[in-house]
């Protein structure tokens, strides 16, 4: 096996063992899923999930409302799930939330925005983790830990840094995608009800007959996509930190409801092996020319939590809460949060958190799993135990699994297979040029070059070379602007590369 290490000893487990790796997961071929006997995979995760007490690592500053999800189409032939049936309605929550932010941190900083839904279904919770924008910064677990960290602050001095961001952006190019949208207009949304929201991960579906489908959920907000400029986020970060939290209780409490209409990107299930690009890499959008999006129903929120505390802090999602009909697939970050999620919100909440009224599924619940601490829905005299002699019924399926996926190759770390457009500055080049009109690139070019204030060598240099990768023009644009704002001159060929034509779409 070839080991590249970044300087001469290189990186160990907690337990003192060299780490092998600390960029690439332990999965079965190179597009495999990740093997559990991956112990510095699962250390780091669960060491990352008990860093603080009681705040979320991630996501710590959030708000959310209480509503109803209708299906208004038919999207039956892709999915068997009940709550994705014809005229069904379903209660549900949402959370919105900063990444980034500490709890007491501002709405309006610049960040990505989190998208979380549960959805109290019939059979069982389901839950929706999602963002803002329909990428991400990473696409192996191995790496989000640290991913976090460099968004976070200091050792020594307990200060956000720049220089560390740009130096894990700059040493990880698969981040590019997701920069680019958290330097243009989607870092800083309006509102939560003037930003959509994605499922960013690829997902699964599987219908009555059997088949199975890839899927990509949009959430589309029906009050439109609105955003803040530096100048307003700014002045509503020192005027009014709760400002997102205020208006979403606010609008839903005055009978203005938000509403968002879901709709699915599709991809049948044997075209996944040859699309242009890996469509299970995260930094990585699927083209709607390819695979336009249809329409599945709308979720409206229309009922304000009655103690934030309670129903709000304390409400716990996880991509593993999958309904029949729904699944997973060989997305890495996916599957790494599918272990992540639940195990943060049992050492954030405790052992039984889902027996928690927000968390409480509708259906009865009959598991195995007892005791612990918090445990309230005892079983009182039923077996402990499965298999049993005593009428207490267990699951006992055996076989291939509906929703799962082919996989076949020897133990290895290493990142996906390249599919024929697979790159990690194409799609954000792309961005750049097609989508952002004249007046977001040069409002871009001068939110990156302020990011870039008081960055330091080398990290500054590589940081210009990133974006000269997604665009020469737009990285000759920012190194210019940061070098004029050194020198207190003004930045040279602001907005000379603008496209008239441009129709500034939202992704």
């Amino acid at each position: 096996m070839e080991k590249k290490t970044p300087n001469a000893t290189g990186s160990t487990t907690q337990a003192g063992i060299p780490a092998v790796s600390d960029r690439n997961s332990l999965t079965v071929g190179n597009n495999g899923p990740i093997v559990l006997h991956d112990h510095h995979l699962i250390e780091t995760m669960q060491h990352f999930n008990r860093m603080n007490v009681p705040e979320r690592r991630p996501h710590a500053k959030g708000a959310g409302a209480f509503g109803t999800f209708e299906v208004t189409e038919d999207v039956s032939r892709f999915t068997k799930a009940g709550f994705l049936q014809p005229g069904a309605s379903t209660e549900m929550l949402a959370r919105f939330s900063t990444v980034a932010g500490e709890l007491g941190s501002p709405d309006t900083w610049r960040d990505v925005r989190g998208f979380a839904l549960k959805f109290y279904t019939e059979e069982g919770n389901f839950d929706m983790v999602g963002n803002n924008t329909p990428v991400f910064f990473v696409r192996d677990p191995m790496k989000f830990a640290h991913f976090i960290r460099s968004q976070k602050r200091l050792p020594n001095n307990g200060l956000r840094d720049g220089t560390m961001q740009w130096d894990f952006w700059t040493n990880n190019p698969e981040s590019a995608h997701q920069v680019t949208y958290l330097m243009g207009q989607r870092g800083l949304p309006k509102t939560w009800r003037h930003m959509n929201g994605y499922s960013s991960h690829t997902y699964s579906l599987v219908n009555a007959e059997g088949e199975r489908f890839w899927v990509k959920w949009h959430f589309m907000s029906n009050q439109g996509v609105e955003h803040l400029s530096n100048a307003e986020a700014e002045r509503l970060a020192g005027a009014n930190a709760e400002y997102h939290r205020q208006d979403l209780y606010e609008s839903v409490e005055q009978g203005d409801y938000p509403s968002w209409d879901l709709y699915f990107q599709i991809m049948p299930y044997e075209e996944a092996k040859s699309y242009r690009f890996n469509p299970f890499d995260l930094t990585k959008i699927w083209s709607k020319k390819d695979y336009p999006r249809i329409k599945v129903g709308t979720m409206t929120l229309n009922r304000n939590p009655e103690n934030f505390f309670a129903q709000i802090e304390q409400a716990a999602f996880s991509p593993a809460n999958m309904v029949p009909g729904t699944g997973n697939s060989p997305d890495k970050m996916l599957l790494g949060r599918t272990f992540s999620y639940q195990d943060a919100q049992r050492y954030r909440i405790g052992t039984n958190f889902q027996q928690l009224p927000v968390n409480r599924p509708t259906n009865e619940v009959h598991s195995y799993n007892f005791e612990g601490n918090m445990w309230h829905e005892h079983t009182g005299a039923r077996s402990v135990y499965a298999p049993n002699s005593f009428g207490d019924s267990w699951s006992d399926e055996e076989g291939p699994v509906e929703n799962g996926w082919e996989a076949d190759g020897a133990l290895t770390r290493h990142a996906y297979d390249l599919h024929e457009d697979d790159d990690d500055f194409g799609q954000p080049g792309t961005l750049v040029r097609e989508v952002f009109s004249n007046a977001q690139r040069d409002e871009f070019v001068t939110t990156v070059a302020g990011a870039l204030d008081g960055v330091k060598e080398p990290v500054l240099s590589n940081a210009f070379q990133y974006w000269k990768n997604v665009d020469e023009t737009i990285g000759q644009r920012i190194e210019d602007a940061v070098r004029a704002n050194a020198s207190g001159a003004a930045a040279p060929g602001m907005g000379n590369d603008a496209d008239e034509n441009s129709e500034g779409r939202i992704s």
